[in-house]
């Protein structure tokens, strides 16, 4: 799982990046079905963040929606950092420390202005197309050979993004470009946390994407700046706490289960995001939607299945050697 603020496509992503064993912490326990439990509360709390932020985005600029749950990263980031000292947390790449930190905030940013303008359930399912962007990105990025099934598989989950967002029809909504930025934008995050793996802990990449993406923020927030109710502070910061509630839950699902067995839950986010959708902001997803989505889901999966394969013929190469 990708130390970030968390994206609704965050776990499908990781196990794009991570490979079969992707299971942080230090003490993993074979517990599949608590695993895929956890799991699907985090998706929860990230469909529960992501609503809160479709409600103030009526009255908020996305900007300064960012700026409340990045507040809260801070705030939650600050002990830990104090405790492991400055000089532990100096990155030996901070050019690309910096890059990654600018991607996920982009992500963030582009994917509260789609949910501002778009139905959730739909902004949702468009952004799960991340998983195939990375694929593509880490042939010129990271110099991987991509085989003909998982570029099959992109071009099958990029046909599951054209009938959701209907480009050339009356249907098309403008706005359906955003979640596929904030895709682009979290896919490019990864092939960086792939590139620096082994090079920097949790702790240094989590820390500058908390303050760089926090001060950027800062920067930004007097030019858009909308005053702010108790009501509005409340929610911004059930955002960051949901958020990070899900990001802890996510942890803690990969020390039961593998990435490979938990992947296809993580798409209990677009049931979630549907039912929020229709429970909040009565938004029903179409049949196109639905097919679309699908589509997508089911080439996401194959794609998560696919980098498992390689990576235990990686693996176990030198043994063959």
């Amino acid at each position: 799982m990708s130390p970030s603020v968390p994206r609704p496509a965050d776990v499908v992503g990781a196990v794009a990046v991570s490979g079969p064993a992707a299971r942080p912490g230090s003490a993993p326990v074979d517990d599949p079905l608590r695993g895929i439990l956890l799991l699907v509360a985090a998706m929860l709390l990230f469909s529960l963040s992501d609503a809160t932020a479709k409600f103030l985005s009526q009255a908020l600029p996305a900007i300064e929606i960012a700026w409340l749950r990045y507040l809260v990263f801070v705030l939650l980031m600050l002990p830990a950092a104090a405790r492991q000292g400055r000089s532990r947390l100096v990155s030996r790449r901070p050019g690309l420390q910096a890059w990654r930190a600018l991607s996920l905030l982009g992500s963030s940013i582009f994917f509260i202005l789609a949910i501002g303008r778009l139905p959730l359930a739909d902004a949702t399912a468009t952004s799960f197309v991340s998983p195939l962007f990375i694929t593509a990105l880490s042939i010129p990025l990271l110099g991987e050979k991509v085989g003909i099934r998982r570029w099959g598989a992109v071009v099958v989950g990029l046909i599951g993004v054209l009938i959701v967002v209907r480009p050339g029809t009356s249907a098309f909504n403008p706005a359906s470009v955003l979640p596929l930025l904030s895709a682009a934008s979290w896919a490019i995050a990864m092939v960086i946390t792939r590139k620096t793996s082994g090079l920097d802990g949790t702790l240094t990449m989590l820390a500058y994407t908390a303050f760089i993406g926090f001060a950027v923020l800062c920067a930004a927030l007097p030019f858009v700046w909308v005053g702010l109710g108790p009501r509005q502070i409340a929610l911004g910061c059930f955002i960051g706490i949901a958020s990070t509630a899900g990001q802890w839950l996510v942890v803690l699902a990969y020390r039961r289960a593998n990435a490979s067995l938990l992947a296809p839950f993580a798409y209990t986010q677009l049931i979630w995001s549907s039912l929020l959708g229709l429970a909040v902001f009565a938004a029903i997803p179409d049949g196109q939607t639905l097919v679309g989505a699908a589509i997508i889901v089911v080439s996401g999966i194959y794609t998560a299945h696919r980098e498992r394969v390689v990576a235990r013929r990686q693996a176990l190469s030198p043994l063959r050697d």
